[in-house]
């Protein structure tokens, strides 16, 4: 049952999070980050425009590229966690070959250390999005 929580409770923070920030808003009306004026919205969306050419700037390719590249930089997060979730079938068949202790030791970190990250990466931003349709 922990190694459930260890999945379970990474794809709920940022659920909980949301769900935080909602009753802090409810609290307080919804006033505590909102612009007082029209020139600090202007202002804020100018930063916020700012902050996001900024993350652009890091993440561009310096001079061009081929277009392979390009995909293969697009698509690396989800390449890196196809090779983490791929192996879990194999590594309960390996529990024929060895020690059961020697397994769940394994099996253990690979939950807490590995998988749950990467099912937290690929779900929780997609499960926190639903629940935030649907309040």
């Amino acid at each position: 049952m922990p190694a459930l929580w260890s999945l379970i409770l990474p794809a709920l923070i940022p659920v909980l999070a949301d769900g935080a920030r909602g009753v802090f808003n409810w609290l307080t009306g919804g006033l505590g980050a909102e612009p007082a004026n029209t020139k600090e919205a202007i202002e804020l969306m100018d930063a916020e425009t700012r902050k996001l050419q900024a993350i652009a700037a890091l993440d561009a390719p310096v001079g061009t590229i081929s277009p392979w590249v390009a995909d293969l930089r697009a698509s690396f997060r989800y390449l890196a966690a196809g090779v983490i979730i791929v192996p879990a079938p194999f590594i309960a068949l390996y529990g024929i070959f060895v020690p059961t202790e020697a397994v769940l030791a394994f099996a253990d970190f690979y939950i807490n250390a590995l998988a749950a990250p990467v099912f937290s990466f690929i779900f929780g931003e997609r499960m926190r999005m639903h629940f935030r349709k649907g309040s």
